[in-house]
């Protein structure tokens, strides 16, 4: 029998949070996981990136998810509004990531479907993720979930001397209906039309 999954929202540092999350972030780490560090990393680098996370979450720009069973931190995943004025109806899904131990539970697929449902109630319109090509499994997920590959830069990803693909992929949440979607034509502002070259 399966222990109950217990999803907490936090945006505020703890000291049981750090400590979890460190741990769980260096167990994914030192297996290989491609969530952004190439070994498990120091307390003092995962407290500084769990501030930052909960600080954007606390203004509105982000979203952490935790998954506890039995008091242990297995899994979890973030959302985060991208910086720049223009893209502010765009977030990232980064950092999901599940314990060894507690993997083949869904949970990878629990949380970002939390995520997702998350972002759509803060009016994000679209999201988007980046993927490391060899994560089978990871790629797969995400289809699932209804994100579609928009492109990859081919063995861009560095592991020491080995390279792999950075998939692109993305999510339409919300779509007002009174924007007016341009697409690639020449129109809007700062257009321009193909210009005819001499034969």
């Amino acid at each position: 029998m399966q222990t109950e999954v217990d999803l907490v929202w936090p945006t505020d540092m703890t000291g049981e949070l750090a400590e979890h999350s460190h741990a769980l972030i260096g167990t994914v780490a030192d297996l290989g996981g491609a969530i952004g560090w190439m070994s498990p990393p120091s307390r003092a680098e995962t407290d500084e990136w769990l501030a930052g996370v909960l600080a954007s979450a606390a203004a509105g720009d982000g979203a952490m998810c935790t998954a506890w069973q039995d008091g242990r931190l297995v899994a979890m995943g973030l959302w985060r509004r991208d910086e720049a004025s223009y893209f502010r109806h765009m977030a990232e899904l980064a950092k999901i990531m599940v314990h060894p131990q507690a993997r083949g539970g869904r949970l990878g697929h629990v949380v970002t479907q939390a995520l997702i449902a998350s972002a759509s109630d803060a009016g994000i319109e679209t999201l988007q993720l980046g993927v490391r090509g060899n994560n089978h499994l990871a790629i797969q997920l995400y289809k699932e979930a209804g994100f579609v590959e928009w492109g990859r830069l081919p063995d861009v990803i560095e592991v020491g001397d080995e390279r792999f693909d950075d998939v692109r992929m993305y999510l339409k949440l919300n779509r007002p209906a009174h924007l007016i979607m341009h697409g690639s034509r020449p129109s809007g502002p700062g257009s321009s039309a193909r210009r005819p070259r001499p034969a």
